[in-house]
């Protein structure tokens, strides 16, 4: 369908992080017409925090116009990180503003990387813009954790 015939997350484990095994399923897309209904895929490694590990992940709507790609959050649990505590039924970030928007590939928001202050709890989230910028946003991790129970589908 003009698309990548894949989307989904797993979690793989590695004794040396040569050879790779114990692939478990984590996420599949949600369904049509969803923000995240075509395909979804991992971002930056995930944050440990107190309520589970916050995932950052893209998520990808196909529309008339072309894919749209948005940032959305789950946390996973700190034990069994395969098994999903909450996932938020609506993405953090999507493309607005123009470096967003127009680029390379337009409709672009995909997490890259995401770095956090233990002391203050603050989280910068390092994201593409339209395959042509990089940016950054902001936010409180608790604020975040708090948004994806709020807002949890997961089933």
């Amino acid at each position: 369908n003009g698309h990548t015939p894949f989307g989904e997350i797993f979690l793989s484990q590695s004794p040396d992080l040569t050879y790779w095994g114990r692939h478990r399923h984590v996420m599949s897309a949600c369904g049509s017409g969803w923000w995240d209904s075509k395909k979804i895929g991992a971002g930056p490694v995930p944050i440990e925090t107190a309520e589970g590990w916050l995932l950052f992940y893209h998520g990808v709507l196909g529309t008339c116009s072309g894919f749209i790609y948005s940032i959305g959050a789950a946390l996973l649990d700190l034990e069994e990180p395969w098994k999903v505590i909450a996932r938020a039924d609506r993405y953090l970030l999507t493309p607005e503003a123009d470096y967003e928007v127009s680029g390379r590939v337009p409709n672009v928001c995909f997490p890259c990387a995401a770095l956090t202050d233990s002391a203050t709890g603050r989280l910068a989230l390092y994201y593409g813009a339209a395959d042509t910028h990089t940016a950054v946003a902001y936010g409180q991790v608790d604020e975040i954790v708090d948004f994806v129970k709020r807002h949890n589908c997961a089933r």
